[in-house]
């Protein structure tokens, strides 16, 4: 049996961490880089810069990290020290807490420059997870309590290496050389992609919750889909691919692939339903925009019955007065016969028959008792109709003005504020200063079937609840758009 390299004694690991000014390397920018090497039990050397990011620091940043605009304005451009940094890592094992994040805008500064960088990357918060299965969370300040580590400067790249590499030595006293080898040797080794697809792009994906986009020839898009683990759920797509032919189909025409994370589940779901909505992947069946959505009222006609009416428009905010939301007038009448079969009601009354005189054709079926010619007066009647329908009574918005889901991921220092009115997911923000600043932009929103089902069982169902709600003051709502 072929004897598993020694990486601990043979390979220099490079631990690493940056600060930046967001959260999207497309976007944002490297503020500051620091790296410490070590190899067989030795720090080796380090080195370490603050970069100038040809863009604003905000006040938020700012605070976090103590990296300032003034800070920065003198310090060298990423292509000032593309060269040396690449010297220096060169062949090491690159090392980051949440690595998926420092990874990936080092390869976006180097793209920028029409450069490609890679390495083999190695993450702490992985290897907590394998090295101690028995805690649910992996975040660095979680680490420094549980592990009794140092106290370092946080948020600034030589404090979070510092806390990164007493973890990793830490790690090594707690468990055996062969322990740790091993578990190393598992997270470096990458999965099976399609041919076509770089192998490296399963190591840039992040372990946490989010959206996944595949992109095809000519940047087509693919196929649109969420987890609660990006990584573990594309890696998924890969290998089944062959159990279907419409899963091979996408994997022999995937080119590359795009995330967004997330601070949780729900933000996921709702950021998958408006991107599948609103960009028509090719592969995404389901979840697809409705174009006209179709409710039931109840009328009372001129005897006082009640009376099914379809309802082409539905005011969000009267939703309580409505009966079930449904793609065509096809579904809504489906869903009438139904009724009207369980419950003795009324053809004519329900409109699944031309008003005029005389019985409905129910009637003389003997599935209507009779309110069509009177035989049944409108008070019972009215009352086995409320109760016929009481099942599809849309809910109404039980607050009086917006809330704040706050979703917090505290392996990844992520926080997502979702503000949603009347059922319609308004914005998605990031801080509490962004919540105490935010005012609804003026284009309107679109009522979306999907996402009122998703926001009903998220708000009102009994299951427990993994976010905060914040009662928000009542706020001009955007403009509600009904397909």
């Amino acid at each position: 049996m072929t004897k598993k390299p020694d990486l601990l004694s043979n390979e220099t690991f490079a631990f690493l961490d940056i600060e930046t000014t967001g959260g999207n390397p497309q976007r944002d920018r490297i503020t500051e880089i620091g790296i410490r090497f070590w190899r067989a039990g030795d720090v080796v050397g380090e080195w370490q810069t603050l970069l100038n990011p040809e863009t604003r620091i905000s006040v938020f940043i700012e605070r976090l990290t103590g990296i300032s605009n003034e800070l920065v304005k003198d310090a060298p451009l990423f292509s000032d020290i593309a060269d040396e940094l690449e010297s220096q890592l060169a062949g090491v094992i690159f090392v980051a807490h949440n690595a998926r994040f420092d990874y990936g805008f080092i390869k976006s500064e180097f793209r920028k420059l029409g450069r490609a960088f890679s390495a083999r990357v190695l993450c702490t918060v992985r290897l907590s997870r394998a090295l101690y299965p028995e805690h649910s969370r992996h975040n660095m300040d979680a680490l420094i309590n549980r592990h009794n580590l140092p106290q370092v400067e946080r948020h600034r790249a030589m404090g979070d290496v510092s806390a990164m590499l007493a973890f990793f030595e830490h790690a090594l006293v707690e468990h055996d050389t062969d322990t740790v080898n091993q578990a190393i040797q598992r997270l470096l080794q990458r999965q099976s992609t399609p041919s076509n697809v770089p192998p490296e792009i399963l190591a840039e994906l992040p372990q946490g919750p989010g959206v996944y986009r595949f992109y095809g020839d000519n940047d087509a898009l693919l196929y649109v889909g969420k987890s609660t683990n990006i990584a573990q759920r594309v890696a998924s797509h890969f290998a089944g691919d062959h159990q279907s032919p419409r899963g091979l189909r996408m994997s022999e025409s995937l080119r590359r692939v795009e995330f967004t994370e997330t601070a949780g589940e729900l933000g996921a779901l709702l950021l998958e339903l408006k991107q599948i909505k609103s960009l028509n992947p090719l592969y995404n069946r389901r979840s697809r925009a409705a174009k006209n959505l179709v409710s039931i009222a109840l009328t009372t006609n001129k005897e006082g019955y009640l009376q099914a009416e379809l309802a082409r428009k539905v005011v969000p905010d009267q939703l309580g007065d409505y009966f079930g939301l449904f793609r065509s007038k096809r579904d809504a009448l489906g869903a009438i016969r139904g009724i009207a079969g369980k419950n003795d009601l009324c053809g004519k009354l329900l409109g699944l028959e031309p008003a005029g005189a005389g019985p409905c054709f129910q009637r003389s079926l003997g599935r209507c008792k009779g309110a069509c010619e009177g035989a049944e007066d409108n008070t019972r009647y009215n009352l086995r109709m409320q109760i016929a329908f009481h099942s599809l009574r849309l809910k109404t918005w039980p607050w009086p003005g917006p809330v704040a889901l706050v979703e917090e991921n505290r392996d990844t220092d992520r926080t997502d504020i979702l503000v949603v009115y009347n059922w319609v997911h308004i914005a998605t923000l990031h801080s509490e200063e962004e919540l105490n600043d935010f005012e609804p932009g003026s284009d309107p929103v679109t009522f979306d079937l999907d996402s009122y089902k998703l926001l009903v069982k998220a708000l009102l169902g009994r299951d427990k609840k993994p976010y905060r709600i914040i009662e928000l003051p009542p706020l001009t709502q955007p403009a509600v758009l009904m397909p």
